[in-house]
């Protein structure tokens, strides 16, 4: 945080619990401030209507001066720094870029401070695949799930892409060894400053349930399998996110190789890669990635190295390290109208136009043939848009989430739940153009609706499904099962059964939903984007 925002606090002599924030209350009625001690220093947050927030707080220090390598802590400070302001993104392209490689900083909502409470606590990891996204989207504001369920609300950045994910050790030597997972390290880092002070902030160190979204559930799989986050984390709640399997260093290597060729270096050039000014490394990432026919930004995720990921996430099997470990994984039922929507020409196709649509883009290697005719026997009156959209969400993005539930199944611990959200706003999409898309869980889980970027409205409806989703996860923090009230007949997932809570306009449950579906694309391996 700025030096000089640090100076305003030291030269306004805060000594109280609380006292009134002229500044803040300005801006936010009825807020006054509240103090809280964190391992670096003391930090000036806000209160207002019941909820204590602190924004921007340090983990870790700025990550700059080591580049690729594993974060040290935040050097403490003297005097009162504040949390008012959310911290630096990751350095990234779009909306939330250019950011910064100052960027490990968490957020934090809680009820009470230093009361013994011994709250759950959430902690929410964004998405955005490894790319892009910051935890300061208003989608995340832990305010409402703070307030209606007594817990602890927390939300994180960590570095993202080449910064996060960049395998360098074949080239840089043992150093760098776990450069391709230093993003994944940083949450662990995060997990580690939240168990240090769960008790400053009203929580409970041995109750932290972790829940993420897209990219989110996906670093969420990936910390089930590292021997470096066992024991940090108790629940696992994730979101059309999952990791079945992680690049290979042969794999790792090659992308770094086409990296360093976008900017014009060779193999033996690599560590001028630790002083590229930010914008130029930002930049070379744009270039296309080999393992899709269609074109796509070169990908970065976690790396099987041996030290900090000695195994695919969820392959042969669900790792043993969190098998006692309760877990939900849920998805909605059109993911890729988030996707693939936005071209008009997707919603005007026919059936001599489908198969090479479908070669494009279900991302499992089955003859679109083969699948146009068994969705056409499973769903005789879908035209050839519905069922390019139904095939491509089961193909690309709900497929992960199958081997992830059946991998957990058959350890037969009986602790994790799948979900279905196939509920949309009508009132907004009376056409049925964007339906159950990929994120829009994301407010009604956080009970969000009607913050800037929902895509819900704020119907008696969308408040019904909020409700209903928003109470399973706080359930879920609380014991590990997320039955509560609207969900009561939810229950753990079988290979016999397959249940699934289907999130409608009432939560039913339903046995093998589109099992059809996923019956044909069982016929192909799944192999997730990023291993080959």
């Amino acid at each position: 945080m700025a030096p000089s925002r640090r100076r305003f606090l030291q030269q306004a002599a805060l000594s109280g619990a609380a006292c009134l924030l002229p500044g803040i209350a300005a801006a936010t009625p009825g807020a006054t401030h509240v103090l809280a001690r964190t391992r670096g220093g003391r930090v000036a947050g806000t209160r207002t209507h019941g909820v204590h927030v602190f924004r921007g707080l340090r983990y870790g220090a700025d990550t700059a001066p080591r580049r690729f390598l594993p974060a040290l802590r935040e050097d403490p400070w003297r005097g009162v720094d504040d949390a008012f302001e959310y911290g630096n993104a990751a350095p990234q392209r779009g909306s939330e870029g250019p950011g910064s490689e100052d960027c490990l900083y968490l957020n934090v909502w809680t009820p009470a401070l230093r009361d013994g409470g011994r709250r759950p606590i959430l902690v929410y990891v964004h998405g955005g695949g490894y790319n892009t996204g910051a935890g300061s989207d208003p989608l995340y504001d832990g305010t409402r799930l703070c307030a209606r369920g007594d817990v602890v609300v927390v939300t994180l950045n960590h570095r993202l892409n080449a910064f996060g994910y960049l395998h360098l050790g074949g080239m840089l030597g043992d150093d760098y060894a776990t450069s391709g997972n230093v993003g994944q390290l940083d949450l662990v880092q995060a997990l580690h400053w939240v168990r240090e002070h769960a008790a400053e902030f009203g929580g409970d160190a041995g109750n932290v349930t972790l829940f993420g979204q897209s990219g989110g559930g996906a670093k969420i799989a990936t910390l089930m399998a590292m021997p470096a986050a066992a024991g940090l984390f108790h629940r696992a709640w994730t979101m059309s996110g999952q990791q079945v399997t992680a690049a290979g260093p042969r794999a790792a290597d090659g992308r770094t190789r086409i990296f360093l060729e976008a900017l014009g270096l060779r193999d033996g050039d690599a560590g001028a890669l630790r002083a590229l000014p930010l914008e130029a490394m930002l930049e070379a990432q744009s270039v296309r990635d080999p393992s899709r026919v269609e074109d796509t930004a070169l990908y970065f995720g976690p790396v099987m190295d041996g030290i900090v990921l000695p195994r695919h996430p969820f392959w042969p099997d669900a790792p043993p390290q969190s098998a006692r470990i309760p877990m939900v994984i849920g998805n909605t039922r059109d993911e890729t109208r988030a996707f693939l929507g936005n071209d008009p020409a997707n919603f005007a196709l026919d059936w001599d136009a489908l198969p090479e649509k479908l070669r494009m883009h279900q991302y499992v290697d089955l003859d679109p043939a083969v699948v146009i005719a068994e969705y056409r026997r499973l769903y005789p009156h879908d035209t050839p848009s519905e069922v390019f959209f139904a095939a491509t969400t089961a193909g690309r993005s709900w497929r992960g989430a199958v081997e992830e539930l059946e991998a957990r199944a058959r350890d037969g611990h009986g602790n994790t739940w799948a979900y279905q959200l196939d509920w949309y706003p009508r009132d907004i999409d009376p056409q049925g153009r964007s339906r159950a898309f990929h994120t829009l869980d994301i407010p009604l889980v956080f009970d969000t609706i009607t913050q800037p970027g929902s895509r819900t409205g704020a119907s008696p409806d969308a408040q019904r499904v909020a409700d209903a989703m928003s109470e399973a996860l706080l359930a879920f923090a609380r014991s590990g099962d997320p039955r509560t009230g609207a969900t009561s007949a939810w229950a753990p997932y079988s290979i016999e059964r397959r249940q699934t809570l289907v999130f409608a306009d009432a939560p039913r449950v339903e046995d093998d939903p589109r099992g059809g579906e996923r019956a044909l694309y069982r016929r192909a391996p799944f192999v997730q984007r990023g291993t080959l």
